[in-house]
């Protein structure tokens, strides 16, 4: 990457991860938030959304993102989708249906893979950065709802003993399943069958936004650097090494099962990169 772009994407991830972190490391040890907390937090992320339209602000890091956005020609409406679903997240405990869930991720994951996709696409004219000439947000959709896919599967039993479930109710319904019955299974009782066909459908979905991730990236392939082609291709790899390893009729679903090892990870990027240089 250009060390200006990739300083860029820093920046914006940096003002993502606090205001994600803040949230997150609170339910942590805090399954429920009071009336007086979810005012705060909302009002927090509401404030920092606020000062990014009026391209304004005390704070530093604000100021630096301001700089970004307006310098790289970053959409405001990644920021606002993004915290739309902080919001949500602050505000609920879960999702009653999966089509809830696919709302949220449109900000919590979708926006920072769009994010993502735009510096990477972007172009220069007469010394200034152009926005890429597509919907930066429907190119990444499908890699980001994959990868997220593939965290929830990983991440079970690390979120359930955080006090986060990202399984829709809907779904764990139609399994005869509660949260509370999941939070048991991270705790160590055996992983049931009715579970197995949860991550079975949480896995069939995976793979449907899998397929469509190759398709876009395909598409990207003569419009973009090398470098910038290379970066897509190691994260899609990453995210494919864990669902590769999921198992859906023996696996615990741990993370010290689902995760690689770190020689594992340096052979597929070396593949990756491999493969890159050959086409």
């Amino acid at each position: 990457w250009s060390s200006v772009v990739f300083s860029s994407d820093l920046t914006c991830y940096k003002l993502m991860r606090s205001i994600d972190d803040m949230i997150d490391d609170y339910k942590a040890g805090n399954s429920d938030l009071t009336l007086e907390k979810k005012k705060f937090f909302t009002g927090k992320v509401n404030e920092w959304i606020s000062c990014l339209d009026k391209s304004s602000s005390d704070d530093p890091l604000i100021k630096e993102v301001i700089d970004t956005v307006t310098r790289f020609k970053i959409p405001l409406k990644l920021f606002h989708n993004f915290a739309k679903s902080m919001i949500y997240d602050i505000n609920n405990n879960g999702f009653n249906t999966y089509n809830d869930f696919l709302i949220y991720a449109e900000g919590a994951s979708v926006a920072p893979a769009s994010l993502f996709v735009h510096l990477c696409c972007l172009q220069k004219e007469n010394s200034e950065y152009v926005s890429p000439p597509f919907d930066i947000i429907e190119v990444a959709r499908p890699c980001a709802l994959f990868s997220y896919m593939v965290h929830i599967i990983r991440d079970f039993q690390k979120d359930q003993l955080n006090n986060l479930n990202y399984f829709a109710i809907d779904i764990l319904k139609k399994n005869r399943l509660i949260p509370s019955d999941l939070r048991r299974m991270a705790n160590g009782e055996p992983i049931t069958e009715n579970f197995r066909n949860v991550i079975k459908e949480y896995y069939i979905r995976a793979e449907q936004y899998r397929v469509k991730t190759q398709k876009e990236i395909k598409k990207l392939t003569a419009k973009i650097e090398v470098r910038y082609l290379l970066s897509l291709h190691i994260i899609y790899n990453l995210y494919l090494q864990v669902f590769e390893r999921i198992n859906i009729s023996e696996s615990n679903f741990t993370m010290q099962e689902l995760n690689p090892t770190p020689s594992e990870i340096k052979t597929r990027v070396i593949e990756v990169i491999d493969n890159i240089k050959i086409h």
